[in-house]
């Protein structure tokens, strides 16, 4: 699979026509999502289970910012090149002032002054009294326990109860996760949320306020395994670290920040699966309460030509008309209905004639 800049770069001369056609951006766009309006179920809204095609409520628009953030990146990027190499030349031309020594030593006083705040702010906080309840729930359960049978018939409904409240929690966990974007087809867990599409995975690490440039982030994207960690003054934290429970293709999948919010992870799946969780060993969702019908964006030509002549057919069925592989077949019958010698010569074309099942025609 391209990358984004080679698979748009395979579009260039197309899409420059139509920009030099329409003379500016705005109509440029207007055409695009014109294009995605009639020609795909972007802005179809699912309404119930039973939806086959479209997308929850803000979805459609999620996508449109992803990629809009993606190429923001990749100009951020070319943005900060160009201003080390400006940086550099100015620096091989003048030595630096006394100024910036003075302010790399004050640093380190800094971040141990920062420190110092937050071991007097720990040994002020009181202590953990958490431990105390258990014991008295235990003397309870051992004052008030049942005889024998009973106890056994108790513990058997408490663990159908518990059984029945997990599965529905489970379920309704599922369904607030997909009623939100950030988690659609996927789920919200301790230090990130996730959601997949067909094709790919996104995944928004936390990150404290404070991390807001680039260069406090490092990412480590491998085949199998991930690892992030932020830097918040002189400490490094690990935020997500694991392997991954399917394979990635790398040189697709890229990483950005959204200062003071999250670390964005893209990740281009190696197979067309359904992921059940991000890390292995992490609780896993049920793929059979996401939607897994794959949207009109991620079916190639072929299907598309498919789809949409199984559109055409079951329009024309509901209006009594000849459906594709009928009106395929009439086109060849009218040819010969007025050759010479034909007992149909010189009457009129009557479809209703013939039985033509659509095994008969091959498209």
């Amino acid at each position: 699979m391209a990358s984004p800049l080679e698979m748009t770069e395979m579009y260039d001369n197309a899409l420059l026509g139509i920009l030099q056609h329409v003379g500016n951006i705005q109509d440029f766009l207007q055409v695009y999502f014109g294009f995605l309006y009639r020609k795909t179920d972007f802005y179809r809204l699912l309404s119930g289970p039973n939806d086959k095609m479209g997308f929850p409520p803000g979805v459609a628009e999620k996508m449109v910012l992803k990629t809009f953030k993606l190429f923001e990146k990749l100009a951020e990027h070319d943005r900060e090149r160009q201003l080390s190499e400006m940086q550099k030349r100015e620096e091989s031309r003048c030595v630096p002032p006394a100024a910036q020594e003075l302010e790399v030593v004050a640093e380190p006083q800094e971040e141990t002054e920062e420190q110092s705040t937050e071991a007097a702010q720990m040994e002020s906080s009181p202590p953990d009294a958490g431990n105390v309840s258990a014991p008295a729930a235990s003397e309870s359960s051992v004052s008030s326990q049942p005889d024998s049978s009973r106890a056994q018939a108790q513990a058997q409904a408490q663990g159908d109860q518990a059984a029945a409240a997990s599965t529905k929690s489970a379920d309704e966990s599922q369904e607030r996760f997909q009623s939100d974007p950030d988690s659609y087809n996927g789920a919200v867990r301790e230090n990130y949320s996730w959601s997949q599409d067909y094709t790919d995975v996104e995944v928004r690490v936390f990150v404290p306020k404070a991390v807001v440039k680039g260069r406090q982030v490092s990412v480590s994207l491998q085949t199998g395994s991930v690892r992030v960690c932020v830097r918040d003054g002189a400490e490094e934290k690990t935020l997500m670290e694991g392997e991954f429970t399917h394979k990635i293709n790398t040189e697709d999948s890229l990483w950005s920040l959204e200062p003071g919010r999250c670390v964005v992870l893209s990740l281009n799946k190696t197979s067309e699966v359904w992921w059940n969780a991000v890390l292995k060993g992490e609780k896993e969702i049920d793929i059979n309460q996401i939607n897994r019908e794959r949207t009109m964006a991620s079916v190639d030509d072929e299907e598309h030509s498919v789809l949409d002549r199984l559109t055409f057919d079951y329009h024309q069925k509901l209006q009594g008309k000849p459906q594709s592989h009928e009106m395929k077949v009439h086109e060849m019958l009218k040819k010969g209905w007025d050759a010479e010698g034909s007992p149909f010569k010189g009457q009129q074309f009557d479809p209703s004639m013939f039985d033509i099942p659509p095994s008969a025609v091959q498209f």
